[in-house]
């Protein structure tokens, strides 16, 4: 009979999402990674963060921060969460891109500060936007066997 060993990982496919089942599951889990350059280097932090109606990201910072300056600049940053099962090979992986900016208007500042919790002791007074400007997102779903696997398993 051919077919997976019982000790083969199970095999998944990969499902694009809609921008709206990217950006639910996104605002489902409090913890990404936001990705941008520094000092014209690739640079990876992890941070707690929330999702605004629109679809953007929103986290806060502290003085300092490597990301404020991409910030102040605009520059174009990657935001990416999952949430993956190692066991099953199954999850969901997201990612926005867009211009990263300082909040700076003092009502929408008051309103995230409250909204929006650091995960660190450190003071985190400055609050970063990322405008949801590319929403991609993939599902890794259970792969259904097909035709020619089912023929193998029943016919050796």
């Amino acid at each position: 009979m051919t077919g997976p060993s019982p000790s083969s990982p199970p095999v998944a496919r990969l499902v694009e999402l809609s921008r709206e089942e990217a950006l639910g599951l996104l605002a489902g889990v409090p913890m990404g990674r936001v990705g941008f350059t520094h000092q014209a280097l690739p640079v990876i932090r992890s941070v707690n963060h929330l999702v605004t109606d629109t679809g953007d990201v929103v986290i806060r910072t502290h003085a300092g921060a490597a990301l404020l300056t991409s910030a102040t600049a605009s520059e174009v940053v990657v935001y990416e969460a999952d949430h993956i099962d190692g066991d099953t090979h199954t999850g969901w992986s997201v990612m926005v891109t867009g211009v990263a900016s300082r909040v700076t208007d003092p009502t929408t500042l008051s309103r995230y500060h409250a909204e929006l919790t650091p995960w660190v002791s450190r003071d985190m007074e400055y609050v970063v936007r990322i405008d949801a400007e590319l929403v991609t997102g993939y599902r890794l779903e259970r792969s259904r066997p097909g035709i020619t696997d089912r023929c193998r398993r029943t016919t050796g």
